[in-house]
Order: C-alpha cells, then sequence, then structure tokens
C-alpha cells in the first residue's frame, strides 16, 4: 500500500521559507557581532597585552579599568555628562525641525520632489570627506579658511549675547550649545524628514474632509488629527535619532574611544564604552517611557 503524500500549506512553505532567511541574518549577528560583544564585556574586566610571542594576554583584574574612570581618569566623567546632556536639547530641536520640514513638503506644489532631494543631499554625503571639511570651516578652523580676522574679530560673538541677557549659566550653556551646534543638528534631518513624510501620507483624508465641516481652523487640524496620528512614527523618529546622535563619531566619548582602540588599548576602552552604552539605555529608555506614559496613551 503507498504512503498518502503529505502536501505542505502555502502559511507552512512561507514559514519555512521565512525561517531560512531569518536564519541567515541570525548566524551573522551570532558569528559577527554577538561573540565580539561578548569579548568586549570580558575585556572591560580584564587587563589586556598584545605580545609577538603569546599573541594577546588576558589576565582578569575585576573592576580595575572601571575604578580607573571614574576615581583616576581627569576626564572621562566630564566626556560622559555632555554627551547624555546633549541629547536633551538635540532631540527636540531635530523632531520640530523635520516635521515642519515634513508638512511643508508633503504640500502639493510644483517642484516639490527637487525640493524632497535637496533636502536628502545631507543624508547622501554625510559620511564623506566633505562633511568633515565642512564642520572644520565651520567651527574651530574658521580663521584658517581664509577668513580675516579684522572682520570675523567685529562679529557678534555668542558669549556676548548670552551675556547681554542676564540669564542663568546653566540655561546658557545649553544656549550655547544650541548655537554652536545648529548647522549640525539641522544637517541631521534628512531621515527623520522621509520617516514623517511617509507618516504624513498615511493619514486618511477623509478626517480632514470632516474637520473642515465642523470648521476645525488649520492650528486645530494640526493638535487634534496630524500630531496624534503621527504618535508611532515620532516613536520610531525619536528612537533612530537617539541612537544615530550617541553613535556618532562627533561625540567625545566615541572619538576618543577610537583613538584608544586604534592604539591598543582594548580594555580600558571596551569599559569606557561599556559604561557609555549602559547610561545611553538608560537615557532612551527614560525618554521612551515619558513618551509612551505621557503623549502615546493618550493619544491611542
Amino acid at each position: 500500500m503507498m504512503k498518502k503524500k503529505k502536501y505542505r500549506s502555502i502559511e507552512q512553505l512561507k514559514s519555512r521559507y521565512g525561517y531560512g532567511f531569518t536564519a541567515i541574518w541570525v548566524i551573522g549577528f551570532i558569528l559577527f557581532f554577538g561573540f565580539p560583544v561578548i569579548q568586549s564585556v570580558f575585556y572591560s574586566f580584564a587587563d589586556v597585552s598584545i605580545s609577538a610571542t603569546e599573541g594577546v594576554v588576558v589576565s582578569f583584574v575585576g573592576l580595575k579599568n572601571f575604578n580607573y574612570l571614574f576615581n583616576e581618569h581627569p576626564d572621562y566623567t566630564s566626556w560622559l555628562t555632555a554627551d547624555m546632556s546633549s541629547i536633551l536639547y538635540s532631540l527636540p530641536i531635530i523632531l520640530l525641525v523635520s516635521l515642519v520640514l515634513a508638512i511643508l513638503l508633503n504640500q502639493k506644489f510644483k517642484g516639490r520632489i527637487i525640493f524632497r532631494a535637496v533636502y536628502f543631499v545631507p543624508v547622501i554625503i554625510a559620511s564623506g570627506a566633505v562633511l568633515k571639511l565642512m564642520f572644520q570651516t565651520t567651527s574651530e578652523e574658521l580663521t584658517s579658511a581664509g577668513v580675516s580676522t579684522a572682520i570675523t574679530g567685529s562679529m557678534f560673538s555668542i558669549e556676548d549675547i548670552v551675556g547681554w541677557l542676564n540669564i542663568p549659566d546653566k540655561i546658557a550653556q545649553i544656549l550655547k550649545n544650541i548655537i554652536n551646534n545648529i548647522f549640525d543638528l539641522l544637517w541631521s534631518c534628512g531621515i527623520q524628514t522621509v520617516l514623517f513624510i511617509a507618516g504624513l501620507q498615511s493619514i486618511p483624508a477623509t478626517l480632514y474632509e470632516a474637520s473642515k465641516v465642523e470648521g476645525a481652523t488649520k492650528w486645530e487640524e494640526f493638535w487634534f488629527i496630524t500630531f496624534p496620528s503621527l504618535g508611532s512614527v515620532t516613536l520610531l523618529v525619536s528612537v533612530y535619532t537617539m541612537v544615530d546622535a550617541f553613535t556618532n563619531t562627533r561625540n567625545t566619548v566615541i572619538d576618543k574611544a577610537y583613538t584608544m582602540i586604534n592604539s591598543g588599548n582594548y580594555d580600558e576602552t571596551s569599559a569606557m564604552l561599556w559604561v557609555y552604552f549602559v547610561g545611553v539605555g538608560l537615557v532612551m529608555g527614560f525618554v521612551l517611557f515619558l513618551y509612551n506614559r505621557f503623549l502615546l496613551k493618550r493619544w491611542q
């Protein structure tokens, strides 16, 4: 008697193909990301040295590296505080500018595709040498770029403007950071603008039609329809912005870590980065908790 052949359903075939494609990513994650992460955790609790005869020599030292960073290193805590606090002013500005640009670019007008491409150009060249030169010529190397000191010396400085306002020192420092980094903040709005445009286009047009019938103003449409409808998109943009900001090589901790690891200092660098990323996780978790608790749940 012949055994009856068992046929698989379409859903079972899809699941099998899905597991097959996912397995490739999982294997790559374990080999090229998971193992180095575990190794870096071990390095943060060890003394690592490279020998010509024995190769990499690792000896467990416990919390020695962390003790050095917090109690003996002269600058690490200040680097950590500066990088963590930068998100407090950069995130709201990037979200606000990106949302405004998305609303403008989502309007129907001639040439809007060209304008969308123009606003996305910074994303294309953000990782190249052009961006590095632009940041150099717009910050500390402005004079060396060929601008006369006679001209720059007569300009208003940020310190003078803040001094005239007679505001507290902490608020003044925040304003200085915002003004000094305004170019960087505006340059970082490309991906966020695209995500907001996608969110705006997913809002049903019937909601705006109903609001017009009820006599709602544009301001009321924004606060009661547009902004609440972008709740999930805003959450996605916030996560992306924080990850991009915290992993940026212009952050002091990240920049110093690259320098140290290139010089062969693997133990202290691992400890430095793990403390940094634990702090990043706490900050991101706190921001997302507040957003979910006070905004997202209310809109839903």
